[in-house]
């Protein structure tokens, strides 16, 4: 991945719109623009026009119509296939525009981003690949009559994806979605639109028909909700917060309509004496400072056996104070600012919660020593139990909290003693501790002495309030497709003649 930097500045527009039938839909008078800020220089940079109620009728309409009636459904999947390309070949050539985006409007590090945006390249590739292979079964064994099973895509999907990786996790809600011929409206958040914004412009541009994905902007009570209470929405994938997305499982049931839901973590990052320390360290930073702690699968609590706890406690610190905060557009960069003020705030407040639950304020806990922008210190507190608010509550920034153990039994415990399940990270160079490990702590991933890995093919989601359903090859078809079986006589079977 380059280590260079930016050379130039794209245009934002003056005001960011939804997108419907692949243009942007007449303003109307009256409506609701909410601020679109630079977290790195607190300035303004363009508004977001809110799209109401009546602006998603017409995005889920023109879905509905792609759907219905429009090619992409009915298209070869070769035809498909090539469309998807031509989208993956395209985010590649737009690369550097939609990582400066990304970095302007997210607060995000620049290394970092340019590698969500070549995901974001491939999850276009490998679905594709993934519904070209797609197939059906045929059933024989009862005599005289063959039965067939087909998949067809199952409709229009309202997608919803978060602030804290806007285009890989946008990306990945489309990718999932519209390759076996669906279609969807789309809404980002509406404080990070702008990156997601040029990437739906740029599908337009390699060819995706008109109304296959849509974009709509605007905050979860008013945008949102009109999506998901759509009667022309068939089902919904949410990547986001538990609150919002036990909502949102609520809303969908009144309808029956499914619900995928990829939600929040506060998973285990275990470390024990058996590690390969110098691995473990490095993996620890990582796995809570990367993407500046904005993370659902962030390694938020770090369970370190007790003969190696304070050496590794040390030298984490010690790491941590030397983390470069700053520009996210500055390629040496590790941590920009957070991505909006009020969860700036909300970070920050875990430092005298963490004080009055008796844990220890290792470093950080305060602004960082930077003018503008909402940037945070790098973060750590020795924890004195599991039961902490620290321990417990998803703080999503870089601030880890820190818990000792004796035995392998013990951090198990510790890592499943909470309401999420979303993932975990084991150290150890011990076979048998890893492989125990693996079987025993209930969560969807476990990564064993590695930090995080998406391996594209492996279902991935969360046990307990981490989600609902997973995303990945096999989980994405039987959620986005639907079975159908088609029933045929061999010989015609004797009917009985009611009323003869």
């Amino acid at each position: 991945m380059s280590s260079a930097p930016i050379t130039q500045a794209w245009p934002i527009a003056p005001r960011i719109q939804s997108l419907i039938d692949g243009i942007s839909p007449a303003l109307r008078a009256g409506g609701t623009d909410l601020p679109i800020v630079n977290p790195t220089t607190e300035a303004p940079i363009s508004v977001l026009r809110e799209a109401d109620a009546q602006e998603v009728d017409a995005a889920v309409m023109s879905a509905r119509r792609a759907f219905d009636t429009g090619p992409w459904p009915r298209l070869d999947i070769n035809a498909r296939k090539d469309i998807l390309y031509a989208i993956r070949d395209r985010v590649r050539a737009h690369a550097e525009e939609l990582a400066w985006l990304e970095c302007t409007g997210a607060g995000l590090p620049l290394a970092r981003v340019r590698e969500q945006v070549q995901r974001t390249a491939r999850v276009f590739e490998f679905f594709a690949e993934v519904a070209s292979t797609l197939h059906g079964e045929v059933y024989s064994q009862s005599k005289g009559w063959l039965t067939w099973v087909t998949r067809e895509p199952k409709g229009v999907a309202a997608l919803i994806s978060p602030w804290n990786a806007p285009l890989s996790l946008a990306s990945m809600r489309m990718a999932t979605c519209i390759p076996w011929g669906n279609t969807c409206v789309l809404k980002p958040s509406e404080v990070t639109p702008l990156s997601v914004r040029r990437l739906v412009e740029i599908l337009h541009e390699a060819g995706l028909p008109p109304g296959v994905v849509n974009l709509v902007n605007g905050r979860g009570s008013v945008t949102g909700t009109a999506l998901v209470d759509h009667a022309g929405i068939d089902l919904v994938g949410f990547t986001g917060g538990t609150a919002t997305g036990r909502a949102i499982m609520t809303a969908a049931a009144r309808r029956l309509v499914p619900a995928a839901l990829e939600l929040g973590g506060k998973s285990a990052n275990i470390v024990c004496a058996s590690a390969d320390i110098e691995r473990a360290l490095d993996g620890a930073l990582v796995g809570i400072f990367a993407n500046n702690g904005q993370q659902c699968l962030a390694g938020s609590r770090i369970l370190v056996q007790r003969p190696v706890a304070a050496e590794f406690i040390e030298r984490f610190v010690e790491r941590a104070r030397r983390i470069r905060v700053g520009d996210p557009l500055a390629p040496a960069t590790e941590i920009g600012p957070l991505a909006f003020e009020a969860h700036r705030d909300r970070v920050l407040s875990y430092a005298a919660i963490a004080r009055a639950d008796g844990a220890r304020l290792l470093t950080g806990g305060r602004r960082a020593a930077i003018e503008r922008g909402w940037f945070v210190e790098p973060t750590a507190v020795l924890a004195p139990s599991n039961e902490t608010r620290v321990c417990q509550e998803e703080i999503f920034g870089p601030f880890a909290a820190f818990l000792e153990f004796d035995t392998v039994d013990e951090a198990i415990a510790i890592a499943n003693r909470s309401k999420f399940g979303l993932v975990s990270y084991v150290w150890s160079e011990d076979i048998g501790t890893a492989l125990r490990c693996s079987r025993d702590i209930r969560a969807g991933t476990v990564w064993i002495n590695t930090p995080m890995m998406r391996e594209l093919r492996a279902p991935f989601g969360g046990y307990k309030e981490s989600g609902v359903g997973r995303d990945g090859p096999a989980a994405s078809v039987d959620f986005f497709t639907e079975q159908k079986a088609t029933i045929v006589p061999l010989d015609p079977p004797p009917v009985h003649r009611f009323g003869a």
